[in-house]
This record gives structure tokens, C-alpha cells and sequence, in this order.
């Protein structure tokens, strides 16, 4: 099926790499025009090429996500560029991380910086980029959907405590927003992603170790494959889609039954 956002102007967060990348080239594979953001311009410049390879159409945007009036200024710029906005993808994500081969930080070890940027990312950003696309979404007469990525680790204990805390604060936002903005038409879901091999997590996708990481996050899930950047992206365009025009306050496990719960043995 094609064209299920055909004509929508989109804002993707973290769309340098990944699940963000993902999304760019898929939603403009479905007919949205879309502002790629990313901290790192040069990366939010690749995502663009591609889509524009495909003969979609996209601009970038570099964007900290943590800064509000950053945020402000990436939204205007959508308006600016297209006209409108009708989707935001608040993707943009960090973590902190361990010693290679060791996961996530425990929080005894995790310092108080780290703490503040990861909260700044992961939930002020998620808060910085809804309220400035509410309010366009109003200036336009209402209607819109927003989607976030938060993670498995929002819904069952994953990924290092602090990591934990922030998606699940962009859990419960996610659900306290869609009720607020109900009235005015405006969706807000989460996809949730178990393990991923992406470049966010200091994990290349493309490099030597790319194999072993995938097959040791695959076997940690019930269906037995790591979760790709698309699988995510997919979940997202259905989510922001008028297939999903009834669904709003989801948080969707992309996490091949991970948080189903403990796989039998055989």
C-alpha cells in the first residue's frame, strides 16, 4: 500500500541515522515531504541525499532538541518550507552507556551530567517538540499526529536506570497528552523498540561486530531477530497514517514479543 501520508509535511527528530532515517525514507516513500533534523548536520545532510536519490523531497534542519527555541525554529521552519504541519516523529534519542561488552551504566555509576543531558534529550526534547507542534497544529484549525520514540524500557525494566526513567516518562506523557488534546483532533502515540544495532547506542550496524550484536539482541527476543531501524519506522507510519485515525494514547512494543513475557524453554 502506498501513499499513506501522501501530502503531509512531517518533522522527524533524529533523522541522521537509525530509526530517524528510517522513518525519512519511508514516510517520503509514502508521499510526506519532510524536515530531517538532526544535532549533526552533516548526517541530517546524508538522510536527505537518499531521500532525494528516491526522488522524494526533504530538507534539512539542525536541531538540538534540548534547546526549546531550537525546537521553536525547527517547527517554523517546516511551516516556512511547506506551508503546514501534520506530522511530528519526535525521535531523537540518547543513552548512556558502559564499558564495550558491559551494557548500560548502573546508576551508582552514572554521574549527575549524564543524568541531566539524558533527561534534556529524552524527555524535554519529547516536551519541547509537542508543545510547539500543538501549537501550530491549532493555528491550523486542528488535527495532526504526533508520534514519539520511546522504548521497551518505558514498559518493563531494560536498558539502564536512568535510560528507563526517561522512556518512561515518555510513556506517560504520551498517554496524559492524547487525552488533553483529544478535543482538538490532534493523535499522540509511542512506538517502544527492544535492541536495536544503531549508531545512537555506540552500536555500528555496518561494522565487524555488526553480526554477533544482532544475533546476541535477537536471541533476547521471543520472535529471535534484533529490531531493525524500519520495523520501528513502519509502526511509526502507521501510527501518524489514517489507518490508525481512531488510535491515539498507544504505546506500541516494536520488540518481537519481548515484553509479552519470559519465552518458554524448549
Amino acid at each position: 500500500m502506498k501513499g499513506l501520508v501522501e501530502g503531509k509535511v512531517a518533522v522527524i527528530t533524529g533523522a541522521g541515522s537509525g530509526v530517524g532515517q528510517a522513518a525519512a525514507l519511508l514516510f517520503t516513500r509514502h508521499g510526506a515531504r519532510v524536515v530531517v533534523a538532526d544535532i549533526d548536520a552533516a548526517r541530517a545532510d546524508e538522510t536527505v541525499a537518499l531521500v532525494q536519490a528516491e526522488g522524494g523531497e526533504a530538507c534539512a534542519a539542525h536541531c538540538n532538541v534540548a534547546d526549546e527555541a531550537d525546537v521553536e525554529r525547527l517547527i517554523a521552519l517546516a511551516v516556512a518550507t511547506y506551508g503546514r504541519l501534520d506530522i511530528l516523529y519526535n525521535n531523537a534519542g540518547i543513552t548512556v552507556t558502559g564499558s564495550p561488552g558491559k551494557g548500560p551504566k548502573s546508576l551508582v555509576e552514572t554521574t549527575a551530567a549524564e543524568i541531566t543531558a539524558i533527561q534534556a534529550v529524552n524527555v524535554d526534547g519529547v516536551l519541547y517538540g509537542c508543545k510547539a507542534a500543538i501549537a501550530v497544529f491549532a493555528q491550523q484549525g486542528g488535527g495532526g499526529a504526533i508520534v514519539n520514540t520511546a522504548s521497551i524500557a518505558g514498559l518493563i525494566g531494560y536498558g539502564g536506570v536512568a535510560y528507563g526513567a526517561t522512556k518512561g516518562a515518555v510513556v506517560g506523557l504520551t498517554r496524559t497528552l492524547a487525552i488533553e488534546v483529544a478535543a482538538q483532533g490532534i493523535r499522540v502515540n509511542s512506538v517502544c523498540p527492544a535492541g536495536m544495532p544503531t549508531r545512537y547506542g555506540g552500536m555500528d550496524a555496518t561494522g565487524p561486530q555488526a553480526d554477533r550484536v544482532r544475533q546476541s539482541m535477537g536471541s533476547a527476543h521471543p520472535l529471535g531477530r534484533a529490531i531493525d531501524p524500519m520495523d520501528c519506522a513502519s509502526a511509526a507510519l502507521f501510527l501518524v497514517s489514517d489507518l490508525a485515525s481512531n488510535i491515539t494514547g498507544v504505546n506500541l512494543p516494536v520488540d518481537g514479543g519481548l515484553s509479552a513475557g519470559v519465552p518458554l524453554r524448549r
